[in-house]
């Protein structure tokens, strides 16, 4: 059996899409692009850097939809690092609230967990 990463997107679903952005981008220090068809009101997405293209490895989108609310869900992303410390020190400032400070998980790695600007859970995980 091939082992390779089955996920290819992901979708974190917010209230309000300004402000999830600016959490995002101050969290991670990245940049978020509009996709998706701009004249449509009921859905709007921000995708995170990346390409369907890449093997192993997962982008998304922050997206707004009129009959979806943000938070309470039981899925989390985690978000890659170099050491997960540094995006959690950014959270508070962001907006966010930092809900685990970084944990040791054995053989592989740490994570921190945050609660977004808009109450959904995330993860951050580095091997060191």
């Amino acid at each position: 059996m091939k082992i390779e990463n089955p996920v290819v997107w992901f979708e974190i679903y917010v209230n309000d899409l300004n402000r999830a952005q600016s959490f995002y981008q101050k969290v991670f220090k990245t940049e978020l692009t509009e996709i998706g068809d701009p004249s449509d009101d009921t859905v709007k997405m921000l995708s995170f850097p990346g390409d369907m293209e890449s093997k192993g490895k997962a982008s998304g989108a922050l997206v707004y939809m009129k009959e979806m609310t943000a938070g309470g869900n039981s899925t989390i992303v985690y978000f890659g690092s170099e050491d997960c410390s540094i995006e959690e020190a950014r959270v508070k400032d962001a907006g966010g609230e930092l809900l685990r400070p970084k944990m040791s998980i054995g053989e592989y790695g740490f994570i921190s967990l945050a609660k977004d600007t808009e109450g959904n859970m995330i993860g951050i995980h580095s091997m060191q």
